[in-house]
């Protein structure tokens, strides 16, 4: 899972992405307004920590471009508005929860993993497939009750494809997801080809039949039926 924190709070921002770190969610961070439009503008996430308080405006101009911009990118703001019109406000333009700071950082990674569950799995904690069964709160695969011993660039990759099947996706969508701002500075994305080839073993193995589909010259796909 991969997400954008919009936080101009050093300590904050620290304590954030070391929580959410350990709990094998990649984290970048935008101090302001415009970094945050850069960010936006080149990767995508699944999901937005925005704070409305920035050092170039209201952090509410992020969301408006994102919906300007038909962005299907989910937004949970973090404010330390309490008034019952900036939660409806931000929930107008389209934000997808509002958590009033301070808040614990129990409770937001809770709220992260349920909207991500809300938006690329239908808000199951499981997803099965077949034989294949992923559990999300857990973070285990099994197939056929087997647990399969999956590194975390593996899972990122199995429900990244998962929650995009039939969908082709590119080495560089894929490397982006995988890696964020780093897949800009690699030279090459050989690597996705190294984790594909992995994970696939990893299933065939076990198993589970091939439902990833190499689409050569564009890139990879999960075909379920």
């Amino acid at each position: 899972m991969k997400i954008l924190l919009v936080e101009d709070e050093p300590a904050l921002v620290e304590t954030i992405v070391s929580y959410l770190n350990g709990h094998a969610i990649r984290c970048e961070v935008a101090g302001d307004i415009q970094s945050a439009l850069y960010k936006i503008e080149m990767h995508s996430y699944d999901c937005i920590l925005l704070d409305l308080m920035l050092p170039d405006g209201n952090g509410l101009e992020v969301l408006l471009h994102l919906k300007r911009s038909v962005r299907t990118d989910g937004v949970i703001v973090l404010s330390a508005k309490e008034t019952l019109e900036s939660r409806i406000e931000a929930l107008q333009i389209g934000a997808d929860d509002y958590l009033t700071k301070p808040f614990h950082l129990a409770e937001l990674l809770v709220r992260i993993q349920a909207l991500f569950r809300r938006r690329q799995f239908s808000g199951h904690n499981e997803l099965k497939i077949n034989d294949l069964r992923i559990n999300l709160l857990a973070k285990e695969v099994y197939v056929s009750d087997k647990k399969l011993d999956l590194t975390k660039t593996e899972l990122d990759l199995l429900l990244f494809l998962v929650g995009n099947e039939n969908s082709v996706l590119s080495k560089a969508a894929i490397a982006e997801h995988l890696s964020g701002d780093m897949a800009d500075m690699l030279d090459n994305h050989d690597f996705v080809y190294a984790h594909v080839k992995n994970l696939k073993k990893k299933l065939h193995e076990a198993g589970f039949q091939d439902y990833i589909q190499t689409v050569y010259g564009l890139g990879y796909k999960w075909k379920n039926g």
